[in-house]
């Protein structure tokens, strides 16, 4: 986890931090601000910018073409 964190740029490393610490949960930041040596601070700045991106992300181009799939009668 240090190792992979350690190769990621500055935004990167604040949106790591703050998904590792959301999967653990209760005690997630404190747990991994020890681990990655990071503030606490840091990991709340990165779980504003994961929300914030989620909310204006709209997906891309489309997996499979339209009208596909079996046909209406």
């Amino acid at each position: 986890m240090q190792l992979h964190y350690s190769r990621l740029l500055e935004k990167e490393r604040r949106q790591y931090a703050a998904l590792e610490s959301l999967k653990l949960g209760r005690g997630g930041v404190l747990y991994i601000s020890k681990i990655l040596g990071v503030d606490k601070k840091t990991i709340s700045q990165g779980r504003k910018e994961l929300t914030s991106e989620m909310k204006t992300f709209i997906p891309g181009i489309r997996q499979r073409k339209a009208g596909g799939g079996r046909k209406k009668n």
